[in-house]
Formats: structure tokens, sequence, C-alpha cells
């Protein structure tokens, strides 16, 4: 039987040391914002109608890179699927606060890692090992 990969575009925002993380409601762990494409949308077209339902913040098109992909456990869905990220860094106009179907939106460091789901705390280690969070 082949697992099935869950497909997801996530935006990663750096400040002060920590990373921007948001928790959906019914959810008991955070992830990195984002979410699936809708057909036809490209990464970065999906990442910004995301971003922009979930946190209320309009990421700035041209200032998006790729940052890595990130491969794990799907937290929550059943033994065998996974998740795979395809992060992205980029500006941002706005003020970020949660909206449509995200509870909380917290700024986590290293330490906080035991709060992310599995796909998450592998982009917490990379970030860390890069000396991106503190």
């Amino acid at each position: 039987m082949v697992a099935e990969k869950i497909d997801k575009v996530a935006w990663i925002c750096i400040k002060d040391g920590k990373v921007l993380c948001a928790r959906s409601k019914g959810k008991d762990v955070f992830y990195m914002p984002g979410g699936k494409r809708e057909k036809g949308e490209t990464d970065s077209q999906a990442l910004i109608r995301e971003i922009k339902e979930e946190l209320t913040v309009d990421l700035v098109p041209d200032s998006l890179k790729h940052m890595g992909i990130f491969e794990a456990p799907a937290h929550g869905k059943p033994e065998g699927t996974m998740v795979q990220l395809k992060c992205y860094v980029g500006d941002y106009t706005g003020n970020i606060r949660a909206d449509s179907e995200i509870a909380e939106v917290a700024w986590l460091g290293f330490g906080d890692k035991n709060k992310l789901s599995v796909a998450g705390q592998d982009v917490l280690d990379w970030l860390k090992h890069w000396n991106l969070i503190r």
C-alpha cells in the first residue's frame, strides 16, 4: 500500500530569533502557517491566499524565496501518512492576527519544539542548525 502524501506550502517568518507558528482550531500542536494548493495554483499563489485567510496579512509576491522542503509523518493522520512542506520566506504587509480556522498564533523558539508537529520540529531543527532561531 502506498502511503498518502499531503503536499503543502508553508511560510517561514522569523523575528527576534523566533518563528511564527499557528495552531488551528481543534488541534493540539502548532504548524508552520500555510496550506494546500487549490487546483491550478502555483506555490506562491497558494501561499499568498492561505496566509491572507489565516493571518490577515499580505505576502509581498516578489519577496518570496524558496527555503527548503521538509517531509515528516503527518500529525493526527493515519499511520504512514506523510506531509511535505515546501517552505518559503518572504516579506509581508499588515498586522498578523489569527483568522479563519486559526485559533492562535505564537512566536516560538527552539525551546518550544515540543509544541509543534513533527514536520514543524524538523523545520525548527533546520533553522537552529543555520542559527536563524534561538
